[in-house]
């Protein structure tokens, strides 16, 4: 019997949640660094069915070790079919055969959009970022998104600087006039506890993870973020996800480690 233990990172803390909202038989298109670890980790616990998709072209990849890459060639050795980026783009997201993607991004705002590619003004910028590479399409065509990301009030601003990918841009009825036939972002899974959005598109609290608090999550949100009437407290990660994490996913520490 699993049973729940008490020490663990906050980077675990987000995975194992993340790894949660996966339902058996998705398919998920992967990245790399915590979000690889959640879909792996969901893979060998409750959703033994699930289809992942890398984007350098690999479908249905069942690495034997973690990936460090989206071109690693562990990803290959059993996988279903192995085919090019533009494929995977054009025949699997864009066709609405993608009903995961997982996302990241140095900001997120009140609607969901995220920032990967500046802070500051985009002529003058205080930092530049690594930019979109495959997120818009996928903020853009993915039935569902799920975002993680630590939670600190500069990475939570009511609005982006750049909008990198689309969450629900000014409110659902702003993303539906831009046609964008993906539903948008269904959680941000933080350290501190998991943000969804509401009828309007704006992200609200609705579960907070043990040992949060409220005013701990407001203090690092740079709006007024409400909370859901029926807010939840999220289970502790059990005995048997963290051993999967540390001893068969990512036994280096090479994400985990902080």
């Amino acid at each position: 019997m699993n049973t729940s233990v008490t020490t663990y990172t906050s980077a675990e803390l987000m995975t194992i949640n993340a790894a949660r909202l996966l339902r058996d038989g998705d398919v998920v298109f992967v990245g790399v660094g915590l979000p690889n670890l959640a879909c792996n980790l969901a893979r060998r616990t409750h959703a033994t069915n699930l289809l992942m998709i890398y984007e350098a072209g690999v479908i249905g990849a069942q690495p034997e070790r973690l990936p460090l890459s989206i071109g690693d060639p562990t990803l290959v050795s059993g996988a279903t079919a192995v085919c090019s980026m533009y494929d995977i783009f054009a025949l699997y997201l864009q066709r609405g055969n993608v009903d995961v993607g997982f996302l990241g991004g140095a900001q997120i705002d009140r609607f969901g959009n995220i920032n990967a590619t500046v802070i500051g003004d985009y002529e003058h910028p205080k930092v530049r970022l690594p930019g979109s590479g495959g997120s818009m399409e996928i903020a853009a065509w993915a039935n569902r998104c799920y975002v993680i990301t630590p939670h600190q009030k500069r990475r939570f601003p009511e609005k982006v600087d750049f909008c990198t990918s689309a969450g629900f841009l000014g409110g659902r009825a702003e993303r539906d006039a831009a046609r964008l036939r993906g539903k948008g972002p269904a959680a941000v899974v933080t350290n501190l506890g998991v943000l969804e959005p509401d009828e309007s598109g704006e992200l609200v609290l609705t579960a907070l993870h043990p040992g949060a608090t409220l005013d701990d999550v407001r203090a690092n949100t740079g709006w007024d973020l409400r909370q859901a009437p029926d807010l939840k407290t999220t289970e502790p990660p059990t005995a048997e996800e963290l051993r999967i994490l540390r001893e068969e996913l990512d036994p280096q520490g090479i994400y985990l480690k902080s």
